[in-house]
């Protein structure tokens, strides 16, 4: 799994949002506080707005708000919705599966089934709201520490 720019824009823009829940946030300043074009940004805007997360309002006023809360934007959902499988090789994606000839004898796919596992572990325990809040999953020595801050 690569998030690509797409990704990562259309998370900046989300925390934007976020951060100004129950207003409706002007295109340019939701550029200013990214730093992604207008361009770019009414391109991922318009499939945000298209997967539920967002909603618009046109008008002088206009601009756009997000249209779930922040607990219930699930960041691993997103970059699904957005970017695709999580997992870095397809023959071990569980949503977009591809068989390789060598995977009868492939010592390397229980390798990408746990680096797909680890991904979707963190991702799928992030919302929005945790990332606003800096609530993070993070590693602690070999253990999974949820909702904490770093030392």
């Amino acid at each position: 799994m690569k998030v690509s720019s797409k990704g990562e824009y259309a998370l900046r823009a989300l925390l934007v949002l976020g951060h100004e829940q129950g207003r409706v946030v002007s295109i340019q300043e939701i550029s200013e506080k990214t730093l992604v074009t207008v361009h770019y940004l009414e391109q991922l805007l318009l499939q945000l707005k298209k997967l539920g997360y967002v909603s618009s309002k046109r008008g002088a006023k206009g601009g756009y708000f997000l249209h779930k809360t922040v607990e219930q934007i699930n960041i691993g959902e997103v970059i699904r919705d957005l970017e695709g499988p999580l997992s870095p090789m397809a023959c071990a994606s569980i949503t977009k599966y591809e068989p390789c000839p060598l995977e009868g004898s492939c010592q390397l796919k229980p390798l990408w089934s746990l680096i797909r596992d680890t991904i979707a572990f963190v991702l799928e325990r992030t919302t929005l709201g945790d990332l606003l809040e800096n609530r993070l999953t993070f590693l602690k020595g070999d253990d999974f520490v949820v909702f904490e801050k770093p030392d």
